[in-house]
């Protein structure tokens, strides 16, 4: 039975998380932490991190992950990766044969206008929804974590410092205050 509602779960996160492993995030939370309860949010914290830290898109690397801790198995992996993948796979058999010959289609493009500030906004519940004390922890509201942060978002954006650099330099800054 479980099986069955690991696929049921990621194939409507696959559904519906138009733009990407981040604007998923949410979707995340609901299906895993809040419907089912089949990982913790200090639990979905780490998915993400190590999603991201690992090759390969965010989403598709949650699901495996998340369906190997649901279930315990190899099988929650495999079918929640294939779950999140199917309707994309689908979706994009199915509109191949239009996009050509509606690319330049006025309605097409406002449809694509307004998604985008739908996915920005996906991506920006995401942030909100893992802002709590379970997921951060006791630091939560440690004023050299906010600092951290802020700096590595002002570094990444204007000055356009490698993530990865990143990443390393805020650990070991991590490391040294905690």
């Amino acid at each position: 039975m479980i099986y069955l509602q690991i696929f049921i779960s990621f194939f409507k996160i696959g559904i519906f998380g138009f733009g990407g492993g981040a604007a998923m995030i949410s979707f995340f939370q609901y299906e895993l932490v809040d419907k089912y309860g089949w990982i913790s949010a200090p639990q979905l914290t780490d998915m993400i991190a190590v999603s991201q830290m690992t090759p390969g898109p965010i989403g598709i690397n949650c699901a495996t992950y998340a369906g190997y801790l649901a279930t315990g198995t190899v099988w929650g992996s495999f079918i929640a990766t294939f779950a999140i993948v199917l309707p994309s796979f689908i979706i994009m058999i199915l509109l191949t044969r239009f996009v050509a010959k509606y690319a330049n289609n006025l309605y097409i493009e406002k449809c694509m206008q307004i998604l985008r500030p739908t996915v920005i906004g996906l991506i920006g519940a995401a942030v909100f929804s893992m802002l709590t004390e379970d997921t951060f922890g006791p630091n939560y509201s440690n004023i050299s974590s906010w600092i951290i942060f802020i700096v590595s978002l002002f570094l990444l954006d204007k000055i356009k410092l490698n993530p990865l650099i990143l990443i390393v330099a805020a650990a070991v800054i991590g490391l040294i205050i905690y």
